[in-house]
């Protein structure tokens, strides 16, 4: 198995990495006037995404083989573990969950002891079983906006501020076994409250990879109305970034992300961003969620609006998001 694992890992750094720690974010260089790079979120999506990683599902070669895509990454740019290792390790269903973690601290003596969280799920459901769920011969669910496109979004933020300076710290992290009931974030919400970490808030990313059609928001955050969250990422980027979707609160949304166990565990405001509407992306848990289909150019957009908000709260000086 371990094998394997290294020559998927190989294949996919030598493929989509080459750059990786190479070209960092310039500290001086402000949110506003940066420009994600289109072609290295699709490099990251062709990894994650890729038929090689056979779905990703939690304890298998293919969610190694992200593991150790992430943690190269990690490793490159220069940012630490906030544990001994990159992996918190869970026991799950007889095999072993890994949540990736890395960090970056703060250079406020006091605000650095307010941590933002930012993290998506990069675990999916592998293969399918089922003949009815099995199309043309593919059985491998690739989950490219569920999560790899919430993955790459972690990613992306993480190589960005690893270079630059700011107030409070940020733990950037991937959780596994989401789709069995977010269990990694469960446990890392636990372990977190356990060691009495200074979780300042979390923001969760998740299927953000096709636009919202109809809508004057380029997102919509679970649990709208129950932070100031939302006003406040509007507020420093001067436009409609986070917007109220109906459904997602007849839906329940906020309580089925792993947005809910930091909320639950830690009470901070904890919310998940997303593009996801039921109508606007077909292939939800389905064989043919891939790659092609996904819109890099509207996620390069909305991690452009998304950077801005964060590097603000990261940095100002009074703790405004607060719960309502």
């Amino acid at each position: 198995m371990r094998k394997i694992v290294y020559i998927i890992v190989f294949v996919a750094i030598s493929a989509c990495g080459q750059h990786q720690g190479k070209e960092k974010v310039d500290s001086s260089t402000s949110s506003k006037n940066y420009n994600f790079q289109e072609a290295e979120i699709k490099k990251s999506l062709q990894v994650l995404s890729s038929d090689e990683l056979k779905g990703r599902s939690t304890g298998s070669e293919g969610i190694e083989a992200a593991a150790s895509y992430a943690e190269d990454i990690f490793k490159n740019y220069q940012l630490k573990p906030y544990f001994e290792s990159y992996r918190d390790s869970f026991a799950v269903k007889g095999k072993t969950g890994y949540n990736m973690v890395a960090f970056k601290e703060g250079t406020d003596p006091q605000l650095k002891n307010e941590i933002i969280v930012l993290g998506a799920h990069y675990d999916h459901i592998g293969v399918e079983t089922q003949s009815k769920r099995i199309i043309d011969n593919d059985s491998i669910a690739n989950g490219a906006n569920d999560n790899a496109a919430g993955s790459v979004a972690v990613l992306e933020m993480a190589k960005y501020f690893a270079n630059k300076e700011t107030k409070r710290s940020l733990m950037f992290v991937l959780f596994s076994a989401e789709e069995m009931g977010l269990l990694g974030s469960k446990h890392l919400a636990k372990r977190l409250k356990e060691e009495k970490a200074p979780v300042y808030f979390m923001l969760n990313f998740e299927m953000i990879g096709v636009p919202l059609p109809h809508q004057d928001y380029l997102a919509y955050l679970t649990g709208f109305e129950n932070s100031t969250l939302a006003e406040r990422f509007n507020e420093e980027t001067g436009k409609n970034t986070f917007g109220f979707f109906e459904k997602a609160k007849s839906f329940q949304l906020f309580k089925r992300s792993d947005n809910y166990p930091f909320y639950e565990e830690l009470n901070v405001p904890a919310q998940t961003l997303c593009t996801f509407d039921f109508s606007n992306y077909p292939y939800y848990h389905h064989v043919d969620d891939e790659m092609e289909f996904l819109d890099t150019t509207h996620m390069e957009n909305l991690l452009k609006e998304v950077v801005i908000g964060i590097e603000a709260l990261a940095n100002e000086n009074e703790k405004t998001i607060q719960l309502k």
